[in-house]
C-alpha cells in the first residue's frame, strides 16, 4: 500500500514525499482511513511507529476539504492535547512539515514560557492548536481562545496524561468543546483507566492496536549490567569513553539524579546535559539541540521530559536506574531502533532493582541477556534496600503503579501541569484573578490563609 491510495491530496502527498516517506506504517494504514471517514478512533501504538502522521495527515485532509475559510479571525477547528512541552513541540513541527503546501495555520502552546506571545498569535487566527492541558486552560480563562468550534479533538499519549494527573484538566477542557465533534485517542496501552476514559469520550469508536504493550523493537539489542549502585557512574563513564559512544540518552528516576549525573559525567570529561521539568524551556531546547548536533555526548533525562523527543537514529539508550513501571522500560528503549535503524539499550542494575528487572522481563516474556565488566562485579554482601524518594509508593497499587505515578517517573509532581512544576508552568501574571502575594495557601482545604494580628500577652508576662 502507498500513501497515494489513502485518499490524501496532492499537496499533502508532496510534503510527505519530501520527508522521505515512501510507504505508510501499520498504524498509518489503519488509522488514516478511519479518521477520514469521520469515525471516532481508539488507537494503541508505541513511540516511533509513525502515530503522529497517523492522525495529522487525515486531520489536514479533513480541514483542507471542509471549505473556504471565513473572513476575519479563524476559529480553532482542531485541538491536539499532549502531556508535555517536548511532545507538543514535536507534534507542532510535524504539523508544519506536512501542511507546508496548505493554507492552514497551526500554533503550539505550553507552559514555562510567557503567555502573551501565544495570546497574540491566537488573535491572528489558528486552524490547528497543539497544547498542553494547563496552558490551554490558562488561555481559555483569559478568553484568549475559543473552543466552541472544534471539529476534531486528539488526545495524544493519553496514558501519560492520566499518569501525570491531568484527568481533571481533561474533563474541564471537554466541558468547553462542542458536543458534535470527532474524537481521536492515542495511547501506548489500553489500560483499564484508558478504557474508562474512552468509554466516556468516544462514540462507537474504531479500535486499532498495532503493538502489544510488551512489544520491544527487534532492532534494539538489550543487555543488563549488574553493578553496585555507588559504581554505576564509574561504569557508565568507562563504557562511554572506552567504546567512544556518541549520542547516549540516559534515564534517571528523579530530576535531582539527572542533574547530579550530568555534573559527574562532565567532571569525567564526558560532555553531558540534563533535561527535566525544572529546567526552563530555553535550557531544555538548547540541551536537545546540542545533543542532536553532537555538541554534547550524553543527554540525561527523566521519563516525562523525554516524552516527545524525536532523535533520528539514536544509537544508545541507558537505563541508569530502572523505571518502577515495566511499560516505561519499553517506552524508554523505544527511543532507539526506530524504523530500519538499529540501537542498543543497556540497563545498569543494582541489587535494589532486581525485582524491577524481574517485572520488566515478565512483561517482555523473556530474559534480557547479561553482560559482565571485569572489575565491576557486584559485592555479594550488599543487601537490597527499598527504593526511596517517593518512587515506591505506599500501599494500594504499590511501587509498580500508584506511588510511582504520583511522582510521575521523573520526579515531576502529579498534578503539576505540562510535565513541569506549577511554579514554572504558571508565570506570575499569566492568570487573572490570581491569589494575592500576601496570602498563603492553607494546607488541606486549598483556601487562603490570612495573616492574624499579633496575640497580646497576658499582663505580667514579658
Amino acid at each position: 500500500m502507498s500513501f497515494d491510495s489513502l485518499g490524501l491530496s496532492a499537496d499533502i502527498l508532496r510534503a510527505v514525499e519530501e520527508q522521505g516517506y515512501r510507504e505508510p506504517t501499520p498504524i498509518q494504514r489503519q488509522a488514516i482511513p478511519v479518521v477520514l471517514s469521520g469515525r471516532d478512533l481508539m488507537a494503541s501504538a508505541q513511540t516511533g511507529t509513525g502515530k503522529t502522521a497517523g492522525f495529522t495527515l487525515p486531520l489536514l485532509q479533513k480541514l483542507r476539504a471542509s471549505g473556504d475559510m471565513a473572513k476575519g479571525r479563524r476559529p480553532v477547528r482542531a485541538l491536539i492535547l499532549t502531556p508535555t512541552r517536548e511532545l507538543a513541540a514535536q507534534v507542532g513541527e510535524n504539523v508544519r512539515e506536512y501542511s507546508k503546501y496548505l493554507s492552514l495555520r497551526s500554533l503550539v502552546v505550553f507552559g514555562g514560557v510567557s503567555i502573551n506571545p501565544q495570546m497574540m498569535k491566537l488573535r491572528g487566527g489558528v486552524d490547528i492548536l497543539i497544547a498542553t492541558p494547563g496552558r490551554l486552560l490558562d488561555l481559555e480563562h483569559q478568553n484568549a481562545v475559543d473552543l466552541s468550534q472544534i471539529e476534531v479533538l486528539v488526545l495524544d499519549e493519553a496514558d501519560r496524561m492520566l499518569d501525570m494527573g491531568f484527568i481533571h484538566d481533561i474533563r474541564r477542557v471537554l466541558a468547553k468543546l462542542p458536543a458534535k465533534r470527532q474524537n481521536l485517542l492515542f495511547s501506548a496501552t489500553f489500560s483499564d483507566d484508558i478504557k474508562a476514559l474512552a468509554e466516556k469520550l468516544l462514540h462507537n469508536p474504531a479500535q486499532v492496536e498495532v503493538a502489544r504493550r510488551n512489544t520491544a523493537s527487534e532492532q534494539v539489542t538489550q543487555h543488563v549490567h549488574f553493578v553496585d549502585k555507588k559504581r554505576k557512574r564509574e561504569l557508565l563513564s568507562l563504557l562511554i569513553g572506552r567504546d567512544n559512544w556518541r549520542q547516549v540518552l540516559v534515564f534517571t528516576r528523579t530530576k535531582h539524579g539527572a542533574n547530579h549525573l550530568a555534573e559527574q559525567l562532565n567532571k569525567d570529561g564526558i560532555t553531558a546535559a540534563a533535561i527535566h521539568g525544572n529546567k526552563s524551556q530555553g535550557a531544555r531546547t538548547r540541551a536537545l539541540a546540542d545533543f542532536k548536533a553532537n555538541t554534547i555526548r550524553v543527554l540525561v533525562a527523566t521519563d516525562i521530559a523525554a516524552r516527545g523527543l524525536d532523535i533520528e537514529e539514536l544509537p544508545h539508550v541507558v537505563n541508569y536506574e530502572l523505571p518502577n513501571v515495566p511499560e516505561d522500560y519499553v517506552h524508554r528503549i523505544g527511543r532507539t531502533g526506530r524504523a530500519a535503524a538499529t540501537g542498543e539499550a543497556l540497563s545498569l542494575v543494582c541489587v535494589d532493582e532486581h525485582k524491577l528487572l524481574r517485572d520488566i522481563e515478565r512483561l517482555l516474556k523473556r530474559e534480557i541477556p547479561r553482560l559482565a565488566e571485569p572489575g565491576f562485579e557486584p559485592d555479594p554482601s550488599i543487601k537490597a534496600e527499598p527504593i526511596v524518594n517517593g518512587r515506591q509508593g505506599r500501599g494500594g497499587r504499590g511501587a509498580a503503579q500508584g506511588g510511582e505515578r504520583r511522582a510521575s517517573q521523573g520526579g515531576e509532581r502529579r498534578g503539576s501541569r505540562d510535565g513541569n512544576s506549577a511554579r514554572n508552568d504558571r508565570p506570575r501574571g499569566d492568570r487573572q484573578g490570581g491569589r494575592p502575594q500576601t496570602e498563603r495557601a492553607a494546607p488541606g482545604n486549598g483556601q487562603p490563609r490570612r495573616s492574624r494580628p499579633p496575640r497580646r500577652k497576658p499582663a505580667g508576662q514579658s
